[in-house]
């Protein structure tokens, strides 16, 4: 799959050549988060799954127009069309306005996503600036006949819609299924079916964020808000839609009725799901009281962590297993983490700054650079094989330290080395986003002369035979994570892996 981008796409269940329906311009809808709390593991998870896809296909010169929407009103408690909206919920508690709520945790959201080197999207959406945009597609639903009204408040008639058209086609269930398995719940008795989901939803005299509209003053159906500002920003029909598999149904599923019942074509051509991020092998959630927030990883300020862990840490993290595959959490796991994301950074310092004596073109050389090309961008072209691709990028720093060390028989020239050096940074800084914002360079060079000092103090006590100041210095570094390494031309280091 070297020469053609192949993604998983879920409504086929099968890996599909990806084609845009209009190349080079490539339109990609996320959904966002809810604004109500600071973001977790899982928003992170997501965020870089859909920040890799955004950077490999500019990697590929496509020009991308990438939607995330912010979700600020109609999102109710348990994801149901009952119950308080938990952005009103929480300024409740909080004595807040609920714009004061939304602004104060999107605001940590960007800081958070910033902090992990996603980049921001295109357009921004919000779900309170588009109000008349989604009054006007419940119009359009119900003139279609698959909305009816009820007390004010306007219903989806899934029923209706599954008599002509495939309800289930991207999560895999059946209506009858579906019907035998539903069951009334508390606030569904305004339904004609426990499967149908509002809409528009009249606000209780209590509820806070309300608009007029031509049934009742009240506010959107959270699944609506998506299938408006996707068409909005993307149009009708359109390339690429993501989000975390718990979305999945009902969610999508939802998203994709009201666009069809709105505008009577499939809305997505790609739909791509990542999967979920476990804690010993159980769902990360804020009712099992196992959930982590961004910011204390950050810092550490949690009693599931060990330590503290950097941002591009977790980065690294997320990103060496398969976006479609379960992550398993673990302070294990995330100190490997921390260890692999350090010797891969210093090894891009380490080629950047690299002085040695370079030869004349090897075809041996030529030859490696061939291979990892091919592998980074097979590996990348198979739905993203993140994982894969950062296996490349450890051999190609074996082959850095090597030249480091004087280790390495294939000598390049010059040129060759500027090329391999470059297909690094492109991988590991452009298309991995695992660069840093220059803090992280600024250290290595602090670092570098730091270590140049102690060399220099370690080789006078060796000339001045006093062997236990040498080998203290030895000691002390080699038990914090650097190894000297003497040789005929002098001493050198490295961060141990």
């Amino acid at each position: 799959m070297s020469g053609k981008l192949h993604f998983y796409n879920t409504i086929s269940r099968k890996k599909e050549e990806f084609i845009p329906a209009n190349p080079p311009f490539v339109g990609m809808y996320v959904c966002g988060p809810t604004v109500y709390g600071d973001a977790h593991l899982g928003h992170a998870r997501s965020a870089i799954t859909f920040d890799i896809v955004f950077r490999y296909l500019k990697h590929l010169k496509y020009k991308v127009r990438y939607v995330r929407n912010i979700t600020d009103v109609g999102h109710l408690e348990n994801d149901a069309d009952h119950g308080e909206d938990k952005v009103a919920k929480k300024a409740r508690l909080e004595q807040l306005e609920p714009m004061e709520v939304v602004q104060y945790y999107k605001d940590r959201y960007h800081r958070d996503m910033d902090a992990l080197n996603n980049n921001r999207p295109s357009i921004e959406p919000q779900a309170s600036g588009h109000i008349i945009e989604q009054i006007a597609m419940t119009e359009a639903i119900l003139e279609k006949g698959f909305a009816y009204e009820s007390n004010g408040s306007v219903y989806f008639d899934v029923e209706k819609y599954a008599a002509s058209h495939h309800y289930g086609k991207l999560s895999g269930r059946k209506i009858e299924d579906l019907q035998s398995n539903s069951r009334d719940l508390e606030g569904s008795e305004e339904k004609r079916s426990p499967l149908d989901f509002a809409l528009w939803k009249k606000a209780s005299p209590e509820h806070i964020m309300r608009w007029p509209s031509p049934w009742s003053d009240g506010f959107p159906g959270w699944h609506i808000e998506c299938s408006v500002m996707s068409s909005k920003y993307l149009g009708n029909s359109f390339d690429i839609h993501g989000g975390g598999m718990d979305l999945l149904f009902p969610h999508h599923e939802c998203e994709i009725a009201q666009s069809v019942g709105a505008n009577g074509v499939e809305p997505v051509r790609y739909w791509l799901h990542n999967n979920m991020i476990t804690l010993n092998g159980q769902k990360m959630a804020k009712s099992l009281g196992n959930t982590i927030m961004l910011h204390e990883f950050f810092s550490g300020e949690n009693p599931l962590l060990a330590s503290a862990y950097s941002p591009l840490t977790i980065r690294f993290f997320i990103l060496q297993a398969h976006y479609r595959s379960t992550l398993d959490f673990s302070n294990e796991a995330l100190q490997a983490a921390q260890k692999g994301y350090s010797k891969l950074h210093t090894a891009l310092v380490t080629a950047r700054s690299l002085s040695t004596t370079f030869g004349q073109e090897n075809s041996e050389v030529a030859l490696k650079f061939e291979r990892w090309t091919t592998e980074l961008s097979t590996a990348m072209n198979d739905d993203m094989n993140t994982a894969l691709a950062i296996a490349t990028l450890f051999d190609m720093s074996a082959y850095i330290n090597g030249l480091k060390n004087s280790q390495e028989k294939h000598i390049p020239s010059k040129i060759q080395f500027d090329t391999v050096t470059e297909l690094f940074s492109a991988y590991f800084e452009d298309v991995l986003g695992l660069g840093s914002d220059g803090s992280s360079d600024q250290s290595g060079k602090k670092l570098d002369e730091v270590m140049t000092v102690l060399i220099e103090l370690r080789s006078k006590a060796k000339e001045d035979k006093d062997y236990a100041t040498a080998d203290a210095i030895r000691d002390k570094l080699k038990a914090v994570g650097v190894t000297i390494m003497d040789g005929k031309d002098g001493a050198d280091w490295q961060v141990d892996a």
